[in-house]
């Protein structure tokens, strides 16, 4: 049983990534934090269930090895990140084209000199399917037919992979620069063809934002594709529960409670149902948007983005390997899937293979069906007998960063009472991360705590164009 009256420099309310991050950065200053969860497990939406050996993500945002976050945030040096395929497959017509840019060829900045790449690529000889090689630290395109559908022609193609290329090494602060539209109007400012926007750049940001209609910040669209352009996509080893689970482990013993339901918060105090008044310098709210607004008012609570998660298992696996697979033609409900065990081996049992399916929308009484059916066509398969271990909906998966959007929203809200969340940064983990840094550095500064020299820097400010 806890103290009524348990007293702590800090109290941070929430156990998800932002509130473990911030209170890991309090207590490595030296700053008594005590974090409580109404859950009985830490993580929030990044959950991972267990059933019959297999792990499944609730949420299961995309990753990417780009993410500076996840790299620099204390508490997760022991991460491990399985990456993808390089690139993604895309389903068209009946066939499977792999896509994706060459950041690592920082010459290839014209489309004449994208172009040459790509003739060399295609030109070179390959064992078995045509397949690109893997280059480290780098993705590729690479049609499967000269065809080329859905990126276009060749010349199409080179277009598509200088412009990632220019993405992948322009600077945040530049692009934070650029005017600020919808990201589906920003797609056809790019000076592509409609064939490769639509068959390519939509299904992906689609994908990375889980926004099917892409009413997301272009701002946003364009960092979200500056981390794929300059690293690959990946998973958690382990299930997203690992992020969370590595920076709890992090904190000295006790210092998280779940269990523990907060009804009021205030600057010098927390009251919760259970046991009472816990009292402190400073608190933080942590949670979701829609649980921090019941605790501050004040706040605003945005819109969201619902995500439906389905997970299958078969003795029989696809033959895509360790790829992501993008509809191009949307043709059915599932905007992204993948074999997900061939990723990452420990998400399934021995000799078990899991495919995991995402629909960007909710689930109805038929989603199984109908996933079953787009799947079928998607991997060429029959999934008939594939067995359904879990279909999971979130109805606040991902917040709205519809334009205009501050990446950088307020988190000292009164000297004492701070806020951090994806919901005061960009609808992903790596903005979670970074509020979570911001608010921790308000506080320590207000606390007079001199800031420690291993954190993540933030967002710089956008500026006019």
């Amino acid at each position: 049983m806890l103290e009524p009256t348990y007293q702590a420099d800090v109290v941070v309310v929430g156990a998800g990534v932002a509130g473990l991050s911030a209170a890991r950065r309090l207590t490595s200053a030296g700053v008594s934090t005590v974090v409580l969860e109404a859950a009985h497990e830490v993580g929030g939406r990044m959950a991972t269930e267990k059933v019959d050996g297999f792990r499944l993500d609730r949420v299961g945002r995309l990753l990417s090895t780009a993410c500076v976050e996840l790299h620099v945030t204390p508490g997760l040096e022991d991460l491990v990140l399985r990456p993808f395929a390089p690139g993604v497959l895309l389903h068209s017509d009946g066939r499977h084209h792999r896509a994706g840019v060459q950041p690592g060829n920082r010459r290839a900045r014209s489309a004449r000199g994208a172009l040459h790449a790509v003739r060399a690529l295609a030109s070179a000889p390959l064992p078995g399917p045509r397949r690109p090689a893997a280059v480290p630290g780098r993705q590729v395109s690479v049609p499967r037919h000269r065809g080329g559908a859905p990126l276009g022609t060749t010349l199409d193609q080179a277009r598509l992979g200088a412009a990632l290329n220019r993405l992948a090494g322009t600077s945040v602060e530049r692009l934070l620069a650029r005017p600020e539209t919808t990201a589906a109007e920003a797609l056809h400012g790019r000076g592509l063809p409609a064939r490769t926007v639509d068959g390519f750049l939509r299904p992906l940001l689609a994908a990375l934002l889980c926004d099917p209609e892409l009413t997301t910040s272009s701002r946003s669209a364009d960092l979200a594709l500056r981390d794929f352009a300059s690293g690959r996509l990946c998973l958690p080893e382990g299930g997203a529960e690992a992020l969370p689970q590595l920076l709890a482990r992090s904190l000295p013993p006790g210092t998280v409670r779940t269990g523990v339901r907060v009804t009021s918060v205030s600057t010098t105090s927390v009251t919760t149902a259970e046991h009472g008044e816990f009292r402190c310098a400073a608190v933080l709210v942590a949670t979701g948007a829609r649980d921090a607004v019941e605790l501050l008012p004040g706040l605003r609570v945005p819109d969201f983005h619902p995500v439906t998660v389905v997970h299958h298992t078969t003795d029989e696996p696809p033959g895509t390997g360790a790829s992501l697979l993008l509809d191009a033609d949307r043709g059915g409900p599932v905007a992204h899937t993948a074999v997900v065990s061939a990723v990452d081996p420990s998400r399934a049992p021995a000799g078990r293979t899991l495919v995991t399916s995402t629909v960007l929308g909710p689930a109805t009484a038929d989603t199984d069906t109908a996933v079953r059916a787009h799947l079928a066509r998607l991997y060429g398969v029959a999934t008939t007998r594939w067995e359904t271990l879990a279909v999971r909906h979130t109805a606040d998966a991902v917040p709205a960063m519809r334009p205009p959007h501050d990446l950088r929203r307020p988190v000292r809200l009164l000297a004492g009472l701070y806020v951090c969340g994806d919901h005061r940064d960009s609808g992903a983990v790596q903005g979670a991360l970074r509020s979570a840094d911001r608010a921790a550095t308000a506080l320590l500064t207000d606390l007079g705590v001199s800031r420690p020299l291993h954190t993540a820097d933030p967002l710089p400010t956008a500026r006019a164009a």
